[in-house]
Parts: C-alpha cells; sequence; structure tokens
C-alpha cells in the first residue's frame, strides 16, 4: 500500500533529525540522497532473494535505509561507505552486529577479487546519481562473483539499462550491459521519499546473470571497441562510425552478420553487436576443441602404446599427455582462465592459465610454448619456462600425465572466446582461499596441479 504524504513527512523529518544530530550535511558533489520511506525500503531487499548462504554487499549504505532491514535477513553482510563521517555511524550501528563487516572504501576502487570464494553474492545499493553509472560498470563487468544485484539509480539510468533496441534509450551502457545481464526496472521511485529532495525519479533495476547459451562467445575486447565507435555519434550510420577495413566493404560485413547496411547502433539487438563482431574479424569462431585431434596413448607408466583421436580417448579414458602452466605477473599474482560454456570438459570452470593435450609424438616442453600462444597470445621461448611439477595420471586429471610449467609475463592477454570466456589476476593466498571454500568452482585438473605446486616465498 502507497504510504500517505503524512507518514513520509515524519519519515523525512526523522532522517532530517538524525543527520542533524549527527552533524552530517549530506553531499552535493558525492550525489548523496537519502531514502526516507521504511516500507519501499523494505520492498527494495525483498527483491534481492538473500537466502541464507548468500553473502551481501550493500554499496553506500548511508543513514542505513536498507540496511536495517538488511541485518534482518543477511546472515553476512558487508556495508561499504565512502563517505569519512557516515562510515562512523555505520559502524556505531551496525558494526557490532554478528554477520556485519563495514569498510570504509570507494565502490569505484573497491577490489571484488576475494569475494569470489563468497559466492553467492549479492548486491544493492541506492547509487549516488553522480557516479551510479560507473559503478554499475566496475561490479558487473565480466568476470564478477555478483549473482544478483538491485540497484536504485536515476529512473534515466534505469531506462538506459534496460532498453530494447531500437527505442531511444538504447545506447552504449544498454549492450554493454546486456551482453553479460538481463535488466528489468522493476519500480519506479518518486523524488519525495528522499532526503534532500532530487530533481528527477528514481527507479529500481534488478540485474541477473545472463545465460551464457544465450549468445554465441564473443570477444569482450573487440565488441567493447566497435561499442565506442557504433555509439559515438548516435544520428549516424554505422558504416560512418566503424574503422574502415582495407580487406573487405561495409556491405559483406553488414551481409555476414545479418544486418541492414543503413542501420544505427541503436538498432542492433545484443545477439546482432555479436554477429557484427564476428564479421568484422572476419571469420568464424574456432570450435572449442577437435575431436579428430590425435593423442598418444600410454600406459601406467607414461610409455606410448599407440594413438588415437581426442574424442575416443576421452570416451575409453585411456591415459594420455597434458599440460599446464601457470603465469605469474611482477606482482606475483596467477592468472586463471574462465573455461568456455562450449568445452567438453569442465565447462565454465575456473582452471590454470593455459593448459592442453600433447599430440600425438609432441614433446611436453613444446605443447606449452605452443599453448602459452594459442590461448594467451604469449609469444615465448622453451628457456623462459620452468618445470614445476609432474602429476600422474588419475581420475583427478581425467587420465591425463601432467607436466606443471610455471612463467613470468606481463604481456597483454588475448585469448579465443570459444576456448576462454574471461580471465582474472589473482594472488596465490586468494586462490588458495577460493579454492578451499568453494573447489567446485575449479577444474579438477587445476586442483591436482594447484596442491602440487610449491608456492615461491612472498618477497617482504
Amino acid at each position: 500500500m502507497r504510504k500517505s504524504n503524512h507518514y513520509r513527512s515524519d519519515d523525512q523529518r526523522r532522517q532530517r533529525r538524525d543527520l542533524s544530530a549527527a552533524g552530517i550535511e549530506p553531499a552535493k558533489g558525492m550525489g548523496q540522497n537519502f531514502m526516507t520511506d521504511v516500507a519501499v525500503a523494505s520492498w527494495i531487499v525483498d527483491q534481492l532473494e538473500i537466502a541464507p548462504e548468500d553473502t551481501v554487499i550493500e554499496i553506500g549504505p548511508g543513514m542505513g535505509a536498507l540496511t536495517t532491514h538488511l541485518v534482518k535477513s543477511a546472515r553476512n553482510l558487508i556495508l561499504l561507505e565512502k563517505d569519512d563521517e557516515i562510515v562512523e555511524l555505520v559502524r556505531a550501528k551496525y558494526g557490532s552486529l554478528p554477520g556485519v563487516t563495514v569498510i570504509h572504501g570507494d565502490a569505484l576502487h573497491f577490489d571484488l577479487r576475494p569475494y569470489f570464494k563468497s559466492q553467492p553474492l549479492k548486491l544493492i545499493g541506492a547509487l549516488p546519481y553522480s557516479v551510479g553509472t560507473e559503478i554499475v560498470r566496475r561490479w558487473l563487468t565480466n568476470p564478477s562473483p555478483v549473482q544478483r544485484a538491485v540497484f536504485t539509480l536515476q529512473k534515466e539510468v534505469c531506462d538506459r539499462l534496460c532498453a530494447a533496441p531500437g527505442t531511444p534509450d538504447c545506447g552504449l551502457l544498454t549492450v554493454r550491459t546486456q551482453l553479460r545481464w538481463n535488466a528489468s526496472m522493476v519500480r519506479k521511485l518518486p523524488p519525495d521519499i528522499f532526503v534532500p529532495r532530487p530533481k528527477v525519479d528514481s527507479g529500481v533495476v534488478v540485474l541477473t546473470p545472463r545465460p551464457r547459451h544465450d549468445l554465441p562467445p564473443f570477444d569482450e575486447a573487440a565488441i567493447d571497441h566497435l561499442l565506442r565507435s557504433g555509439f559515438s555519434q548516435r544520428r549516424k550510420m554505422l558504416r560512418n562510425l566503424l574503422p574502415p577495413r582495407d580487406d573487405r566493404p561495409w556491405d559483406v560485413i553488414a551481409a555476414a552478420a545479418g544486418i541492414n547496411p543503413t542501420a544505427r547502433g541503436q538498432e542492433l539487438s545484443v545477439a546482432q553487436w555479436v554477429a557484427l563482431a564476428d564479421a568484422w574479424r572476419g571469420h568464424d569462431a574456432p570450435p572449442a576443441q577437435r575431436d579428430d585431434e590425435l593423442f598418444d596413448v600410454v600406459d601406467e607408466h607414461n610409455v606410448v602404446t599407440s594413438t588415437a583421436p581426442r574424442a575416443v580417448v576421452h570416451a575409453n579414458g585411456w591415459r594420455h599427455r597434458a599440460v599446464h602452466i601457470f603465469v605469474l605477473n611482477a606482482a606475483g599474482e596467477v592468472f586463471l582462465q574462465k573455461r568456455s560454456h562450449l568445452k567438453d570438459k569442465m565447462p565454465g570452470k575456473w582452471d590454470s592459465s593455459a593448459a592442453g593435450h600433447l599430440d600425438a609424438g609432441e614433446a611436453y616442453l613444446p605443447c606449452a610454448v605452443r599453448e602459452l600462444e594459442e590461448e594467451l597470445g604469449i609469444r615465448t621461448t622453451p628457456d623462459r619456462l620452468q618445470l614445476a611439477a609432474t602429476v600422474p595420471a588419475c581420475p583427478g586429471t581425467g587420465m591425463e600425465f601432467v607436466e606443471l610449467f610455471t612463467t613470468h609475463s606481463d604481456q597483454p592477454l588475448h585469448w579465443p572466446p570459444a576456448e576462454i570466456e574471461t580471465g582474472l589476476w589473482m594472488s596465490p593466498h586468494e586462490i588458495d582461499a577460493w579454492t578451499a571454500a568453494r573447489p567446485e568452482d575449479f577444474a579438477e585438473g587445476f586442483l591436482e596441479c594447484w596442491q602440487r605446486w610449491q608456492r615461491p616465498t612472498p618477497q617482504p
């Protein structure tokens, strides 16, 4: 039931008294507008659908409109507050409650990597108007541990997040978000439930991960490059905005993508943008694996006994050979890849930086050099790889005799989207914590290699 204006006024007076008592003046530069309607706040928290096993992060708890309801249902609640004065109020009011952690930090610079081990992770916040769009982009860019998000934002931002192709609100933010997320605006909020009162309406938007099978694999960097060009001037046709290709005309690219050659960026669906990115690259994505690859079949002593196609080897559980490579950067972090959902083994699992089977007649070290270039675009030489461990064939490796190599690289990484969905750099300490908390997130072969790897001693 909608609250009467009388009760809203009571809520607003109470909020103003609390702000005044704390000596706090809402900061216009930070876009602070505090929600006052208790019933609306409770309803917004309900949209997060909190389960007992969830970790919940609230961005900008402020004066606690949402927090008051979150503490009743979230067993593990993290409150992230940037404001130097308000964070002390949040600590005083909620910091001693069981399961509540208060963090003084900026959502635009918050490191989400430690929270992969805390999934299921859900996110909520009445985001500042000034930086709301940037917060959404930062927290939901792939890879993200967030599995559901409920944001209060300017209504015009909600409209852009949820826009359909061909509508005035469809733009760069729309496609960037909808490539990975389903977005739905579930409620419009009037200005009079906030203190100070904003000049525009607000809205509540719910975001959930888009199923990976909705779209074919795509190169996120390549498609983002096209999106930035294609939406740089809304009134212009794509043929006049996208960088020209010397090897083929625009009409050929448009035909290959199945789009109108006179189309503008806002007229394309998300699926059409993916098709356009593929056509722009000029070739179809390679399969995630080839079943006709020939492998050496080996005995229990890793001695070759025969050769057979990949599909046959895997179907029969025969012993064969593989390499795994851990790539470390200058900070000592290890790159983890997330396997494509198209992989025949362990789809969607986190895995070693690079890994692959030895071809028939191939040795381990040359295979490691080849896999680094094929999977990550790293060109290197055998002398830059170090043998770190050997892993016997076992069910955990998929009956593969594995040699694990390590190497250091700060080269830009590029991967085939049919093989690898995404990746991230993470410290060995955080990977230890993640694998202990959620081993089901990882490929079994990686876990076998990770357990056998002797971590380098961190430098003081």
